[in-house]
C-alpha cells in the first residue's frame, strides 16, 4: 500500500516525545496500521529501540490477557526503574496494533505505564471508539492522548493516487486566496470522483469505478458488520437500515421519533445504533449554536458522514456529480469533513431559527466572535438578505459565502 505523510502524522510524532502513551482511533480501513509501520520504519531509522506487536496474533494476545507483563515474551523488556538503581536506560518504544483485542486494554496500558514509568513509549492503534471506550476505564486518565485519524482528505487522496502536483496546488490556493490554479480542471474532475467516491485508503488505490463500488461494498457488508458484531447489536438488518435512512439526511436535522417510527422500533434501541455509528466513526451529530433559547434553539442535531463514499453505497448512488440531485448535500457533507481537519468535531456546529433562518456550521467559543459558512452549490445562488439576521445578531462572527461554482459572490470551496 502507498505511504503519503497523514495530517496528523506531525501531531503524533511531536507526541512521542511525552511521556503519556498515543492512542490512534478511527474506522477500520483508514490506515491506522500503515501509519503505525511508518512510525515503527522512522524510529528504527532514528536509531531508537522499537518493537512492533500485533494483537491480531492469537498467540501474542493469549499471553497478553493472562498478564500484561507477558508481552515482553515477544520484545525485549525494559529496565523497571522502582527495581534497579541503574540510571535510566534509553527509551523503549513498543508500537501495538490492535490494542482493543485485549480483554483489559486500559488495565495492560496502566499497568506498563505504571510500572515501567519513562522507560517505556507506547503508540497503540484501535478500530472501534465504541469498543475502546467501554473497555477503556478511567484509570487511564493523565496517561494517555487519543488521536482520530480519519479517512483521506483530498489533497491526501490526490498524493495516494501519486498527483501530489495536485495536492501542492490546492495548499497554494488555501494560502493565496488571489491564486488561480492552471491545472483547475484536473483538480476539479479529480475532486467530483472524490466526493462520489470518498477517501478510505483501499478505494482510493482501484483505478476503475466498478472496482472502486466493489470496495465500498466489502466495507459496507464485512468491515461495518464487524463493528455491529463488536457492538452488541443482534439485528444487523435494522441497523443497516437506519444506516441507509441516514445517508439520505446528511445535512439535514435528524427526527429520532420519525425514524424510530420508520423503522418500528423503539428510541432506546435507536440510540444504541446511532451510539455505535457515531462511536465508530462512520456518521457525526452536530448540535445547534444559539443565545437566544427561546428563538433559535433546535433540539435535534444535523447529521453528517465522515466519507462521502461510505454514504454513498449505503444508497447505492454513484452518478456524475452534475446528474444529482443531492449535490448540494455532498458539498456541504465536504465543508464538514474539510472543517474537521481545522477544528474538532465537536466545536462545529449549525444555527437555526425557529422559523426557518439557518446558517450550516458556526465555530465559535464564546458566541461573540468566530467564523460562519453557508455551503451554495452555485454561488449565483447567494442572496445576502438571506443572512440579516444572523448577521444583525451575530455581527462579530465573520460569514463566508462557500460555492463549487460561480465564485464571484463566494469562497471556492476547495480554498477554504
Amino acid at each position: 500500500m502507498n505511504y503519503i505523510k497523514r495530517h496528523i502524522h506531525d501531531s503524533l510524532e511531536a507526541h512521542l516525545r511525552r511521556k503519556e502513551y498515543t492512542i490512534i482511533t478511527g474506522a477500520r480501513q483508514v490506515g491506522k496500521t500503515t501509519l503505525l509501520r511508518q512510525f515503527y520504519k522512522e524510529l528504527k531509522e532514528s536509531k531508537k529501540k522499537v518493537f512492533y506487536l500485533s494483537l491480531e496474533n492469537i498467540d501474542a494476545l493469549s499471553e497478553i490477557n493472562k498478564h500484561p507483563e507477558n508481552i515482553f515474551k515477544f520484545t525485549e523488556r525494559p529496565l523497571n526503574p522502582l527495581e534497579s538503581d541503574e540510571p535510566a536506560h534509553e527509551r523503549m518504544y513498543l508500537l501495538i496494533d490492535e490494542i482493543q483485542y485485549a480483554n483489559d486494554p486500559s488495565g495492560v496500558l496502566k499497568y506498563l505505564y505504571d510500572t515501567y514509568l519513562s522507560n517505556l513509549k507506547i503508540i497503540a492503534t484501535g478500530s472501534s471508539a465504541f469498543y475502546i471506550d467501554r473497555k477503556f476505564k478511567d484509570s487511564l486518565a493523565g496517561r494517555k492522548r487519543i488521536f482520530h485519524l480519519f479517512p483521506l482528505n483530498f489533497p491526501e487522496y490526490l498524493k495516494f493516487i501519486n498527483r501530489e502536483d495536485l495536492s501542492n496546488e490546492i495548499s497554494t490556493m488555501r494560502t493565496r486566496k488571489d491564486y488561480t490554479s492552471l491545472k483547475n480542471y484536473e483538480i476539479e474532475d479529480h475532486f467530483r470522483n472524490y466526493l462520489v467516491f470518498g477517501g478510505f485508503p483501499a478505494v482510493a488505490l482501484e483505478p476503475d469505478a466498478d472496482l472502486k463500488k466493489e470496495a465500498l461494498m466489502e466495507l459496507r457488508d464485512s468491515y461495518i458488520k464487524r463493528d455491529i458484531l463488536e457492538s452488541d447489536i443482534r439485528n444487523d438488518l435494522e441497523f443497516y437500515k437506519l444506516m441507509t435512512l441516514l445517508a439520505g439526511q446528511i445535512g439535514n436535522l435528524v427526527n429520532k421519533n420519525e425514524l424510530s417510527k420508520t423503522l418500528r422500533i423503539h428510541t432506546n434501541t435507536l440510540d444504541k445504533y446511532m451510539e455505535a455509528l457515531e462511536k465508530c466513526f462512520h456518521i457525526k451529530f452536530i448540535k445547534p449554536f444559539y443565545k437566544n433559547l427561546r428563538k433559535e434553539i433546535v433540539k435535534m442535531p444535523k447529521i453528517y458522514f465522515n466519507d462521502l463514499g461510505l454514504r454513498n453505497v449505503m444508497l447505492q448512488r454513484f452518478s456524475k456529480l452534475e446528474t444529482r440531485e443531492d449535490t448540494g448535500s455532498m458539498l456541504e457533507n465536504y465543508l464538514f469533513l474539510r472543517l474537521s481537519q481545522i477544528h474538532r468535531q465537536e466545536d462545529i456546529k449549525f444555527w437555526r431559527t425557529a422559523d426557518g433562518n439557518e446558517v450550516d456550521f458556526i465555530i465559535s467559543a464564546d458566541y461573540k466572535t468566530g467564523k460562519a459558512y453557508e455551503v451554495k452549490a452555485d454561488g449565483i445562488n447567494y442572496k445576502q438578505t438571506k443572512y440579516k439576521k444572523f448577521t444583525e445578531n451575530y455581527p462579530e462572527i465573520t460569514l463566508s459565502i462557500v460555492s463549487y461554482k460561480n465564485h464571484h459572490n463566494s469562497t471556492p470551496i476547495l480554498k477554504v
